[in-house]
Formats: C-alpha cells, sequence, structure tokens
C-alpha cells in the first residue's frame, strides 16, 4: 500500500467534486436545510386544528365553549355551521378537521343540575392528528366546565355539569393503516417515477447514446414521447398493484362510490405528470447521474417529511406552512386519504384537483421546453 497513492486519489477526488458546482453545492446545503426543516417540524406540537363550532344553544355557556377552543391555540374556528348537516362537507374538503356541537337546551340543563353534553366530533382520516384533537378537546370541555362550577363555589368532583361526548367518523378506530396507506400510494409514485426519469436522459448524454439517436429519423417530439409512455404506464401498474393490496390484503376501507375512483384516477394522472416533470427537469440540469440522484434525494425527502405524510401538517410553524402547500404531495395525499376514508367526490376534492392541474400544467410544461431545448443542442 502506497500513501502516495492514496494521497492522490484522494486529490483526484477532492478535484472532481470542485469541477461539479452544482453537486458540491447540494452536498453542503442539504443537510443543512434539512436540519432546519426537521427540528421544526418534528419538536412542533400539534395546534391550530381547524374547527367548526356549531351552536345550537346560543347561550352563555355555548359562548364560553367556543371562547375556550378558540383562546387554547390548539384549536383555529374556521366555520360556524348552522346544523350540524353542515359538518361534513367541511370534513369532506379537508377544510376542518373537528367540530364541536353544543346541543339546544345546553343552558336550561345545567340551570336545572342536570348533565349537559357536548357533541365533539373528530376526522380520524389522519389517525395520529385525531388522537391529539380527542384529548385537546376533552381536557378543554372539562376545563370550562371547572371554571363554571368553580365561579357558583360549586363542588367540581361531584355536581354534573358539561361531559364531552367524543364521536370520531370515517375511521372510528383510528387505525393508522387506513389514512397510512392511501397516502403510501402517492408516495410510491412520486419516488419510482422521479429516480426513474431523472436518470433518462442524463443517461443517454453520459454514454453517448443521445447523439446516435438523432441519427435516426426520430424526431424531438417522437423521443420525448417514447420516454414518457413507458414510465406512466409502470406508473399506473404500481399504483394498482398497491391500492388492491391496501384493500384486500391490509382490508382498509375504501368508503366512496364510482365517483372517488375517479377521484383517486384523476388525482394520480395528475400528480404522475407532475412527477415525470420533476424527474426530466431534473435529468436536464444534472450533467451526471450521480448529480441527479443527489437531486433527487435533496427534493423528494423534504417533500415526503412536509407533506403531511408523516408529521401532520397543524404540528408544523405557520411559517412552513406556504411551503408544505408548495409541494405537489401535499395535493394529493388529501385527495387519496378524502377519497379512500371519506369517500369523498369532484365536488368535495375541486381544491386539491385545481391545485394539482396547476403543478402539471408548470412542472411538466416547464420539463418539455426544457428537454427540447436540451435536445436541439445535443
Amino acid at each position: 500500500m502506497s500513501p502516495a497513492r492514496i494521497r492522490l486519489l484522494v486529490w483526484k477526488e477532492f478535484k472532481q467534486l470542485r469541477r461539479d458546482p452544482l453537486l458540491l453545492r447540494i452536498i453542503f446545503a442539504m443537510p443543512v436545510l434539512q436540519l432546519i426543516m426537521f427540528g421544526y417540524v418534528v419538536a412542533a406540537d400539534v395546534t391550530h386544528l381547524p374547527t367548526a363550532i356549531v351552536d345550537l344553544d346560543h347561550s352563555a355557556v355555548s359562548r364560553q365553549v367556543a371562547e375556550a377552543f378558540t383562546a387554547s391555540g390548539y384549536f383555529t374556528v374556521d366555520a360556524h355551521p348552522v346544523s350540524e348537516a353542515g359538518i361534513r362537507p367541511l370534513m369532506d374538503s379537508a377544510t376542518i378537521s373537528v367540530a364541536v356541537v353544543v346541543p339546544e337546551g345546553t343552558q336550561a340543563a345545567l340551570d336545572r343540575g342536570e348533565t349537559a353534553p357536548i357533541g365533539v366530533i373528530v376526522d380520524g382520516a389522519d389517525g395520529q392528528t385525531s388522537g391529539v384533537a380527542l384529548s385537546y378537546a376533552t381536557q378543554i370541555v372539562q376545563q370550562v366546565n371547572a371554571h363554571r362550577l368553580a365561579a357558583y363555589g360549586v363542588d367540581t368532583t361531584a355536581a354534573p355539569g358539561l361531559d364531552a361526548r367524543i364521536r370520531v367518523a370515517y375511521n372510528p378506530s383510528i387505525r393508522a393503516v387506513n389514512s397510512m396507506l392511501p397516502g403510501l400510494i402517492g408516495i410510491i409514485c412520486m419516488i419510482s417515477i422521479t429516480v426513474v426519469m431523472s436518470q433518462a436522459v442524463v443517461k443517454e448524454r453520459e454514454s453517448g447514446t443521445l447523439e446516435q439517436m438523432f441519427v435516426t429519423p426520430i424526431t424531438h417530439t417522437e423521443y420525448l414521447i417514447g420516454k414518457v409512455i413507458p414510465y406512466t404506464l409502470v406508473a399506473l401498474a404500481q399504483a394498482t398493484l398497491v391500492a388492491v393490496v391496501a384493500v384486500t390484503w391490509f382490508r382498509v376501507p375504501f368508503n366512496g362510490g364510482p365517483a372517488a375512483v375517479g377521484v383517486v384516477v384523476v388525482g394520480l394522472l395528475l400528480f404522475m405528470l407532475t412527477a415525470l416533470g420533476l424527474g426530466l427537469l431534473i435529468s436536464v440540469v444534472s450533467r451526471t447521474r450521480h448529480q441527479a440522484q443527489q437531486t433527487v434525494m435533496f427534493l423528494l425527502l423534504p417533500a415526503m417529511l412536509l407533506s403531511g405524510y408523516i408529521f401532520p401538517l397543524e404540528s408544523m410553524p405557520r411559517v412552513l406552512l406556504p411551503v408544505a402547500y408548495a409541494i405537489p404531495l401535499t395535493h394529493v395525499l388529501i385527495v387519496l386519504r378524502g377519497a379512500f376514508v371519506h369517500g369523498a367526490g369532484f365536488a368535495a376534492m375541486a381544491g386539491p384537483l385545481l391545485a394539482l392541474v396547476g403543478f402539471a400544467v408548470l412542472i411538466f410544461g416547464a420539463a418539455l421546453l426544457a428537454v427540447r431545448r436540451r435536445l436541439r443542442g445535443a
């Protein structure tokens, strides 16, 4: 073993790294950015859960309940439906994840010295969030009751009062797989398509076959279509296989009808166009396959952690929420969970589907332009 030869090899590797400024920036920027983002996401508590309050009593105690939920910091009251029937559309569209119902006659029941139930409905589409929401809501109702009884000088351990009646909608058992596996379909599509497409152009450029390709009568458009179609079909087959295994093997319920199936298909197709476009863009800007792999890692890992798949969006600092909603995976997760767990149709999922249309047009369109420009220079 020669120390001199090893020193030369080490020098050569550093020399190659220095000649690749994009890869060098990714290597040093990636851990710092990920540490900052993950530190905020992992350490934060679940707060600002979007909540609706249905006040059917319009009394002093119902206002106390509403004020207690608003002031807690754990719940953000975004809606005031006039009846319980207004709760379902809000949950189907992922506008709210918690609903508090103060029934008519609550104040009168308390004045008679009777127990008055307060309904708390939690969306079970996200098992982690719903479990935390249950705990918070129960504590808040207990605190309101304790303060009210203490104001009258009544023994809080023996007197009747407000009683939180918890109900989990859509996923009563709060099975984690019921919300995680539908989201896994989107994760698998994103990883498989982006990783494969990121190698598509750069691999042929490295091996020199790209120039040989255009010696033949093949046009740029034919080349692009020939590249995109196989991977789209493979991704569709993967998504179908994962969905079938989730439903048949893991017993994940699909609560929707044909409209919900259509929502899943349309959502996944739009998301696949986005993933194809992202992979193509990475392949065009990368000089080597190693650089393309590093770029994919740089983008995919934050996308998974900030999309709400692992950590709830409600646990993130508000400054990171615009970043989370700028990630296409966030919207396809809402679509998949909404269709599987809620059985939501196109009307309820219009918002996230329109967002996916925007991402598909923007990213896939930019990728086509970039690839065509690159191919003209090949």
